[in-house]
């Protein structure tokens, strides 16, 4: 999402502040490769195994794994008569996987005749990926879709006097929160489960996963559900927040002071908290 969303340089709202001025539709495709060996499997044979995988960065979309048609297992591909047709790209003609009896209907695509400004589309296949029961990049099992090279997670600790209330109640107050940066999300605020009071938290059985991150567990708090969560083994670019509580901004009050010290609290009367 970081060249394609959110202000990115391909996005619909790309940024201004530039000083070269992009040629061409507002609507923009650019192929990137993908760096590493990438594996999808169906009903436990592999069914696309290639080292020439390629992103596609689509304005407005998530990043699309297209692989070289020799890289697909051809032999389990069935003709449908689906046919969608892309301004941008041209029309996509899709197959079904057909693995010992497990169909995933429409899971594969091409182009035979991509639009002009897309012929570089020839001979590739796009596969989707919640068809397949399983992805791997290189050696690991990735879920949700393949991370983008150009999507950051960054982590900082920070001095900031974090304080987290739903209306009289305090629900977690802390001088050593870690700051989570994400490319194209707010900065988001991450507690020590020490500093959460007490009893504040109300477990969930609400779970996610994000790709750049790990899976995350819920809890709710003063009546209201799924309004924090953790991760409790996080992905390496994130392990600094690993048991950590974030909150979610629109339901909860979240104040950060930057003043670090109370000497510097009680001489800049000025500065007032900053709501994230």
């Amino acid at each position: 999402m970081s060249i394609t969303m959110a202000g990115g340089p391909l996005a619909t709202d790309a940024p201004e502040a530039v000083n070269y001025r992009m040629e061409g539709p507002e609507h923009r495709l650019f192929l990137g490769p993908f760096p590493r060996r990438v594996r999808g499997v169906l009903n436990g044979r592999t069914v696309l195994d290639t080292q020439d995988g390629a992103l596609l960065h689509e304005t407005g979309r998530l990043p699309q794994l297209y692989v070289p048609q020799i890289d697909v297992a051809g032999h389990l591909l069935e003709a449908g008569e689906t046919v969608e047709h892309c301004p941008f790209k041209g029309e996509a003609r899709f197959s079904t996987l057909v693995v010992d009896g497990a169909r995933a209907r429409d899971a594969v695509w091409s182009f035979p005749q991509p639009a002009p400004g897309a012929g570089w589309l020839r001979g590739y296949h796009g596969v989707a990926f919640d068809a397949l029961d399983a992805w791997y990049d290189e050696a690991e099992q990735v879920r949700g879709h393949l991370r983008d090279p150009y999507h950051r997670v960054d982590t900082r600790p920070t001095d900031r006097r974090v304080r987290v209330s739903v209306g009289r109640t305090v629900l977690a107050e802390t001088a050593h929160a870690v700051l989570l940066s994400e490319t194209g999300l707010p900065n988001r605020l991450y507690v020590p489960p020490g500093d959460v009071h007490a009893d504040a938290l109300t477990p969930s059985t609400t779970t996610s996963h994000c790709p750049y991150k790990g899976d995350a567990d819920y809890a709710g708090a003063s009546g209201t559900e799924d309004v924090a969560w953790r991760y409790r083994e996080p992905f390496p670019d994130a392990v600094a927040v690993a048991g950590h509580w974030c909150f979610d901004e629109t339901r909860v009050r979240v104040e950060s002071d930057t003043r670090s010290s109370p000497a510097e609290r009680g001489h800049s009367r000025s500065v007032r908290p900053r709501w994230l």
